[in-house]
Parts: structure tokens; sequence; C-alpha cells
């Protein structure tokens, strides 16, 4: 997993869990929508990739967690379209566990300050659900919840221009 910002930690630093992000193709409906995502993503182009953060505890024993923020229901043709003509729409923080880190698109960004899975519910419950690509989607929550668990600012600019 080679980060763009920093090197993947050697070993853990005591009490301070390891703050990731990865991206993903964005999820369409069957057939062609869906083909034009992958292609996207295999492309490389950022404004067609989902990002999310995610948390890997320094404990041992404990499961690296995902946190993303999405449409309630991103594989609806409506929804969609309502998101492509910057309509809001409902969406939805989801929160889950991992067994491994993925193997690509996936960067070290640093380490919490405090309990990182702790402060990323914390953020969760006062942010607003209410999703509109482009003013409040899937990257502000991504550059907004890394700020809170690193301090730093503006993650996926600094990504994009590191990457080029």
């Amino acid at each position: 997993m080679a980060s763009l910002l920093f090197p993947a930690p050697k070993s853990p630093v005591k009490g301070r869990d390891e703050v990731y992000v990865a991206s993903m193709p964005l999820r369409a409906t069957e057939g062609p929508a869906q083909m034009l995502m992958s292609a996207a993503y295999s492309l490389n182009l950022w404004d067609l990739q989902h990002y999310m953060v995610i948390v890997r505890p320094t404990s041992p024993q404990a499961k690296a967690s995902v946190f993303d923020f999405q449409p309630v229901n991103p594989e609806n043709i409506y929804v969609a379209l309502a998101v492509l003509s910057r309509r809001r729409i409902p969406g939805v923080v989801l929160v889950r566990k991992l067994v491994k880190l993925p193997t690509s698109r996936c960067w070290f960004v640093g380490f919490s300050h405090a309990d990182g899975i702790d402060v990323a519910n914390k953020f969760n419950d006062y942010w607003q659900t209410d999703l509109k690509l482009g003013d409040h989607d899937c990257r502000h929550y991504t550059n907004g919840l890394v700020e809170c668990l690193t301090g730093e600012q503006h993650i996926l600019e600094r990504l994009r221009s590191s990457s080029r």
C-alpha cells in the first residue's frame, strides 16, 4: 500500500490509529452505466470515483472500519439522474468492518489525534445526509473526516496533485 504523502507505517504508533483514504468505482445500474463507471475508474478519473476513509485501530484484535457517504440507493437510475442534475437527494453514512485493507487505490494519510473510531462516529452524528454532487458528496465527507481525524486539510486535492 503505497502512500503518496507518507510512507506506510512500519509499526503502529502507540495510541494512534492509522488513517487511510481509498477509492472505488461509483456504483451504477447494471449495463452501460456500470461499464462507464468502471471505465472511468480504470482511467483514474478522480471526479468519477467514490472516496471513503478507513481507520485501522492500533489494537491488534480490532478490525479496520470503513466510513463513507453515498446516496441511499446508488444503483437507482432516478437517483443517478437527480445526482447528475445536481438536485439534493437522500444520502446515508455507512460504517463497515474490513477484514483487510484494499491492495490498490488506498493511501495511508496519517495517524488520528484521538480514538479514530470514536472521532469518526461523532463526525457522522453531525454530518448532514442530504447529498448534492459537487457541493456535499463523498469528497467533502472524506476531506472533512480526515481533517477531524488527523488535522490534514484538503486531503483529496493533495492526493490528486501528488498522483500527477
